[in-house]
């Protein structure tokens, strides 16, 4: 773990993949042609620590869904590549117009879609319930299941990796 803390404490940027990572993975699509996902709200308050302590969050999907677009621009997150056929390139211009490196980047996935860039990155992160090929090249798998928690362990991990976690849970408790 020693290990993986190393690495988290260098990240400047943390991508997502959305669907199986900051959802379960089930499209849900109504009646109306509307497609609908569910997102799970304590990853979204991990996220908001994360961004207010200064990392960069990006997401890039394959898929377009206006649900998803609502979501990001809720929390915040101001990198957002959906409908992406070329995951490999959007991360390449990301990195060049935020002026990170590699070591600097964390990426987290769940399907073989996502190897060209966890294969690159610095830390590389696949959620519980990833392709099974996929967790053999993750350097760490989240105790979660995508959209089940699932994004805010790597939030913390990188806020522990940081010092703030214990700082950011202190100030609820001084809150009452």
């Amino acid at each position: 773990m020693r290990d993986i803390l190393n690495k988290a404490t260098q990240i400047q940027l943390l991508i997502f993949d959305v669907d199986g990572v900051l959802t379960d993975g089930r499209l849900y699509l109504g009646n109306d042609g509307n497609e609908y996902k569910a997102f799970h709200i304590r990853d979204g308050h991990g996220i908001k620590m994360l961004l207010d302590a200064g990392v960069e969050i990006a997401i890039i999907s394959g898929r377009h869904a206006a649900s998803v677009e609502r979501r990001m621009s809720d929390l915040g997150i101001r990198h957002v590549y959906l409908g992406v056929q070329d995951k490999l390139a959007v991360f390449n211009a990301l990195q060049a117009q935020l002026g990170v490196t590699t070591e600097q980047v964390a990426y987290v996935g769940d399907d073989l879609i996502d190897l060209p860039i966890m294969t690159r990155v610095g830390l590389a992160i696949a959620v519980q319930d990833a392709d099974p090929f996929v967790k053999q090249q993750a350097h760490w798998q989240t105790p979660n299941r995508g959209g089940r928690g699932a994004a805010r362990d790597v939030c913390e991990l990188l806020l522990r990796a940081r010092g703030q976690l214990t700082a950011l849970r202190d100030r609820y408790l001084q809150e009452q």
